[in-house]
Parts: structure tokens; sequence; C-alpha cells
């Protein structure tokens, strides 16, 4: 992984219901509900890793709503209920609703294969993928947001642009035999579902989504051009505040739309109930399908997430008290979702766990205070502000990238060295060491390193390259 602005997206979890107040059938206790939410919130807000919305229904019917923070730190404008938010992957269900939708009026197959729709795949992609493995994240590609796509300028991006980078991935895996969360997987659908209707995907949504729900504050096209938006602003591990705008994507398939609190609620409203976006017959096509159906007798919350670098968004269902909590952060991950994790505590009259650092800036912080033995020995301590579906290998890759692009070498090495010995299976981070004892100096350990990396991921193209030129140096 060579870049610290590496797209982070967030994949569906559940949320336990133990320890739950709420009984089937009991209405959602609004007493003190307004001010412990407020309490919550503030607690967020003083630490500076949180602005943005809450909202809190009860079939479908708002007992809260609030709005917090700015939308535009520059200009001082302020979030309201009414501010659009990037969704990040949370569009993904659009996606998926459009695909299924299709299947069910018989213009795709589940078992129909990538080389029905789109050309120029090696043939164990274009054979061996279905819809089914896409929908389901199981194809093999992973993201495709690579350094090379980053350095494509803004007004050149389509989902053509996309679908030539994703076309060079190599599979992680054989498709249908594992699975791994896949932005790149929710691209090709996009554009399979466009070859299955005859028109742009973002015409379908429209067509089956947006237009019959009225969803009249949901953008799907020209995000920097959607009024009253919100800019997402992150910090990196000295927190120091960076704007995403720098990033120049397009709204695709696998996220980026634009939306209010308001739309999402009438959106997953629809998804979970009734039948005025699609009805048991085609929900029965989608893998979650029954287990979501076990959760209408549970008090669990069922989450529908998304997310990146200064952007964060989350909508917790509680299906069987028909309970929505939905939270939309301009800030970095993952605080929206820890935010409504905690607000579902509240509802179950649970003390929710109080905010920290994220777990960049907590590890930063114990490095120059306390050195690199201290965060080896209080490693979990440090980093429980992380998503628990995101790699933490992760969080000493980018401080370590930090310090290198800093050219300080020394504490660069250091942070990718403690990387290796925390997580000796993962080729990544051999991969980063490599390149920081090359920067060092240091040919033959890099080298040796760039081994290792090729031992564990023979597939890893940055550390076969560097073996090649390291070796033919020697």
């Amino acid at each position: 992984m060579k870049s610290i602005l590496t797209v982070i997206l967030f994949s569906i979890i559940f949320i336990s219901c133990e320890g739950s107040s709420l009984k089937n059938g009991d209405s959602l206790a609004v007493e003190n509900l307004e001010s412990k939410v407020d309490n919550l919130v503030k607690s967020y807000i003083d630490i500076d890793i949180f602005s943005g919305v809450v909202l809190i229904a009860k079939d479908g019917k708002p007992v809260y709503h609030k709005a917090f923070g700015l939308a535009n730190r520059e200009q001082i404008i302020s979030n309201t209920i009414n501010t659009h938010f990037d969704l990040g992957s949370m569009n993904k269900t659009f996606t998926k609703v459009a695909a299924l939708k299709l299947v069910d009026e018989g213009k795709l197959k589940l078992n129909d294969k990538l080389r029905k729709f789109l050309d120029g795949f090696p043939t164990e992609a274009a054979e061996k993928i279905t819809v089914q493995h896409l929908l389901n994240h199981q194809s093999g590609y992973g993201g495709y947001h690579t350094p090379e796509y980053w350095e494509i300028p803004l007004e050149e991006k389509s989902l053509q642009t996309a679908l030539n980078q994703i076309r060079t991935l190599p599979l992680m895996f054989a498709p249908g035999t594992d699975r791994e969360y896949s932005n790149a997987g929710y691209v090709l659908l996009g554009l399979i579902i466009e070859k299955a209707a005859g028109k742009s995907y973002y015409d379908v949504i429209e067509e089956k989504i947006t237009k019959p729900l009225e969803l009249k504050n949901t953008f799907l096209r020209d995000k920097y051009s959607v009024p009253n938006r919100a800019i997402g602003y992150y910090k990196n591990m000295r927190g120091e505040l960076f704007s995403n705008e720098e990033f120049g994507e397009i709204p695709t398939p696998a996220g980026g739309f634009y939306s209010t609190t308001s739309d999402i609620l009438k959106f997953y409203r629809a998804y979970f109930y009734g039948d005025k976006l699609w009805n048991d017959e085609i929900r029965k096509l989608d893998e979650g399908f029954r287990f979501f159906k076990e959760q209408m007798n549970t008090g669990g919350a069922i989450p529908h997430a998304g997310g990146f670098e200064g952007s964060n968004t989350v909508l917790y269902e509680i299906l069987r008290d028909r309970i929505s909590v939905v939270v939309f952060a301009n800030m970095d991950e993952v605080v929206a979702e820890n935010l409504g994790a905690g607000i579902l505590d509240i509802i179950r009259n649970k003390i929710p766990d109080q905010p920290s650092l994220p777990a960049e800036q907590a590890v930063y912080n114990a490095y120059e205070q306390h050195g690199i033995n201290y965060i080896k020995t209080n490693w979990e301590k440090l980093t429980k502000n992380w998503h628990p579906s995101d790699p933490k290998d992760m969080i000493l890759n980018q401080m370590g990238y930090e310090f290198l692009f800093d050219e300080n070498v020394n504490d660069a090495l250091k942070i990718f060295e403690l990387n290796t010995e925390l997580f000796p299976e993962i080729a990544n981070c051999w991969d980063s060491y490599g390149e920081a004892l090359l920067k060092s100096g240091d040919k033959h350990a890099s080298l040796k390193a760039y081994k290792k990396a090729l031992s564990i991921n023979p597939n890893m193209e940055s550390a076969k390259n560097k073996i090649m030129e390291l070796s033919g140096d020697n």
C-alpha cells in the first residue's frame, strides 16, 4: 500500500442486542433521550472528531433530528438537517437493489458471467465471475484506488476509466472461493446494470429508486456541484486538519452519492419494509434476506455504512422495533458508526462508551511521549478506536509513510519494523519496510524485506519490481 490516502469503505456489521431493555411491542422511550444524546454528541465535539447530523426515528417519524458543527470550515457555513453529505459506500445498497430488480425483470441472471457484459478481462475473471459473486463481494477483486488512479484528472474520470483500471488488477483469489470487500466489484456490477438495462447506471437508479421514492435530495452525479454540500475533513496522525476535496473522485456504483439524513431514512425504510421499492419476492434474492428476517424478532440493529477520509455515514435499523438511528459526519471514519452505536446504547438504557482519539493519533501521541516499546506493549488499548473490519496494520503503515513524506526515515523505520513484528504474515508490512530500508541506504536489508513480502504474496507487483531492481544492482 503506497498511499496514505487509501480509500477505506466500510462493510456491513451487526450490532448485538445483548442487554437491551426494549421488548417486542414497546415504544421508543423519548424521555431524557434528547439530553442524553446531546451530551454524548458534545463529548465527541469537545475533542473535535464530529460534525454532522443525527436523526433518530420511530416508525419513520423523527423523535430527534439535529445538526452540529460546520459543513464548510473555510467559509464558516454550518451544517443543517438539510445539508447533503457524501454517502460513501452506503450507495452500494442502491446498486444492489437495481441489480436485483433487473434479475426479477428477467434482464439479468445471478449466474450470468462477467464476459457476457464486459470484455477485456483475463480468462479466469471473464469465465468465472458471476453477478452473484459481485453482489456478495466474492469476485476476487478488492479496491481499485491505486496511486495511478488518483493521478487521473477529475475531468477525465468516469466509469470507463475505473473499468480500465480494474481490468489491469490481478484476482486476489479464485471467484467464489473467498470474500473480500470490493469497490471494484460494485463498479463492475454498475456497468453490468448499464448493459442489461440499455441505459446509463445513473438513469437506472433514478428510474427504479430515487424517482419512485421521491428522494429529491439525493444526488447521483456531479458531486462538486451539489448544493448545500458538506465538505469532508480528516486529521493526520499529528491532529492537523485537511479537506478531502483533494481526492477528486466521481460518484460510482461503489460510492459517492450525496444525500440527506431524511432521504436516506426514507430509502432504507423502503429497503427493509413494504413494497414501494421492492417486495419480499425480490428481497429473497438478496443473500442477507434470511438474516434480516431473523432480526425481525430480536433487538439487533442492522447497519448500513459508508466512509473514507473525511466522511462517515451510518444507518442502524432495529427491525423488530422499527427504530432507525442515522448519523452523517463530514469528519473522519469511524466517528458516525461509533456515535450511532453509542446512541443505540442510550436507547437500550445502557451507558455508551465515551469517545477517544482516532487510533492513528493515539498511537502517534504515545510514540512521541513514550517511545516504540510502549506502542508494542499497549497496542490493543491504543487502537480501540479503529473499525473492526479494517486491518490494523494500516495504522502503522499510514504513520510510517507520513514520517517518510517528512523525510524522517529513522522514525519511519521504527514504525515499519514494529508493523512487521505485530503483523508478520502481512505482505504489505514487509513491502513498506523494504521501501523505508531502501530509502535509508540499506539495500541488502531492503532486498530481504521485499523477498519476505513476495514469499507471503507471490502476486505483489511492487515487491517483484523492487527485487528485480535491487538484484540487478548487486
